[in-house]
């Protein structure tokens, strides 16, 4: 009996540290196992909520009919609305369950954002942000608030601890998991009485599944920030039956910097210490291609950015600016992480020390005229300048003739000295996984749940599609948490 389980939860991030704190809130006996030696970082610092009590307090409220509208629009309807729904109908009691449990106990606070300012349509946005925070406006790091929590609830908790495979009995019931000691290598088998619940995130730091499964997505991103992502749960799923999506979904951050002349299809760095970071990369200003041709509109979501310069030669761009921009960046009036100040991730004097940085390491490229900067970033110097002088028209008369960007986000590139740096993508995370339905069960090639099995988070499938939907910032960590406390429910329930 003492490898027997109620309820086996694989991965304690934020959607299996969820799932096994609803399990034990319905009394199951509840075994959550991490492949690392700790989770404690990984719990995401933004959670999308429609009307939450902390919406409430501040008047706001999204349009539920409208979002899901436009989520089936941006997905193309190449997802399962029943998914979007079910996450829609149940985001705000997972988000009052987070500020009354978690932060509260511990002084956090979820501080709702009240503006999503746009002008195009392909920049419409939703204020679902909650800047999971502290009362004096700074980051509530709450993982380890979420683990006491799973502690407090009689969970058993155990770290390097790797989901092997899946057990099942002969009608093709999943009845427990085998793992595996990180450190040993030892095999242990447990049982679970009612369901096993794989949490176990995405497979970008997999680089065989990448090239399998997302082989553009290997090619245009020059890091993955998730070394934890190798797919294990996903292909334990797939050995015992499951679907999986058959196209990928990922989110990528445009904030990659390479050194000049890398080749991104030879360049996947796997680090979750943000080797390359560049912050200012989300940043709307002057993009142009390997060959100095300016090739779209920056003032787009910035998984549309890169997804625009994976179609360029070297699936690379560069990004042009000058000293004067970064003392005009409150005017892009950018949303969700990449905001000016808190709670984005710098305010202006932080992003010149970081700017400062990439220069010592040889990644920003500074210059006094704008040729000598087109040599630094061996880029074409008729070209650059051309695409410069051609950009800085538009900007002075206001209107960007060429790809339709919003006069607010134009500003120019005339004063020296003047910036560059080359950037590719930064893959936080995929975000295809295993089929499941409504009730956060795995599913078969035929649509048939697999008796005992759930997944949620990033290892689950069906709820995104291409890319991610940055102006509804907050929504993989309310889709990871929100799907995580439903499937610990209803596999409690079994």
């Amino acid at each position: 009996m003492e490898n027997t389980y109620d309820v086996i939860i694989a991965g304690a991030s934020n959607s299996g540290a969820m799932a096994a704190c609803a399990a034990a809130e319905k009394g199951a006996k509840v075994l959550l196992i991490d492949k690392q030696g700790s989770s404690r970082f990984l719990f995401r610092s933004f959670f999308a909520a429609l009307d939450s009590n902390a919406q409430r307090r501040a008047g706001i409220k999204v349009d539920k009919a409208k979002l899901m509208n436009f989520l089936t629009l941006f997905f193309q309807d190449n997802v399962d609305e029943r998914l979007l729904w079910t996450w829609a109908n149940h985001a705000d009691e997972t988000a009052n369950w987070l500020e009354d449990n978690i932060l509260k106990p511990n002084g956090g606070v979820l501080r709702p954002q009240k503006d999503a300012h746009y002008e195009t349509v392909v920049n419409t946005a939703f204020n679902t942000e909650l800047a999971i925070a502290t009362p004096d406006n700074g980051w509530a790091h709450y993982g380890d608030w979420v683990i006491d929590k799973v502690k407090e609830l009689g969970v058993t908790l155990k770290y390097n601890t790797k989901l092997e495979e899946l057990v099942t009995d002969d009608s093709g019931a999943v009845t427990g998991v085998i793992t595996s000691d990180r450190e040993s290598g030892e095999k242990t088998e447990y049982k679970a009485n009612k369901g096993v619940i794989i949490c176990t995130g995405g497979y970008g730091a997999n680089v065989e599944l990448m090239k399998k499964w997302d082989p553009l997505g290997y090619k245009k991103n020059v890091y993955s920030d998730g070394p934890r992502d190798d797919g294990s749960g996903i292909l334990a799923g797939l050995k015992v039956g499951a679907a999986r999506d058959e196209e990928p979904a990922e989110i990528i951050f445009d904030r990659g910097a390479v050194p000049v002349g890398t080749k991104a299809e030879d360049h996947y760095v796997i680090d979750f210490k943000d080797p390359g970071y560049f912050w200012m990369g989300a940043y709307p200003l002057l993009k142009v291609n390997l060959k100095g041709e300016r090739f779209g509109n920056e003032s787009v979501p910035y998984q549309f950015d890169i997804n625009a310069m994976a179609k360029q030669p070297g699936y690379l761009e560069a990004q042009i600016w000058s000293e004067d921009t970064m003392d005009h960046l409150a005017q892009f009036d950018t949303q969700g992480c990449s905001r000016l100040g808190w709670p984005g991730i710098y305010n202006t004097e932080e992003n010149k020390e970081e700017i400062q940085r990439r220069i010592d390491d040889g990644l920003v490229k500074k210059a006094d005229t704008i040729e000598e900067l087109a040599e630094k970033l061996n880029l074409p110097k008729d070209n650059l300048v051309n695409s410069v002088k051609r950009y800085n028209e538009m900007c002075e008369k206001g209107v960007d003739t060429d790809f339709g960007k919003e006069k607010f986000r134009l500003f120019p590139v005339d004063k020296a000295p003047y910036y560059g740096v080359i950037m590719g993508g930064r893959l936080l995370a995929t975000l295809d996984g295993l089929r499941i339905n409504t009730k956060m069960e795995v599913i078969d090639q035929n649509g048939d749940p697999i008796p005992h099995l759930y997944a949620a988070g990033n290892a689950s499938g069906g709820f995104f599609w291409g890319s991610y939907p940055d102006r509804i910032p907050g929504l993989t960590c309310s889709h990871a948490q929100t799907f995580g406390r439903l499937a610990g429910q209803y596999a409690a329930e079994n």
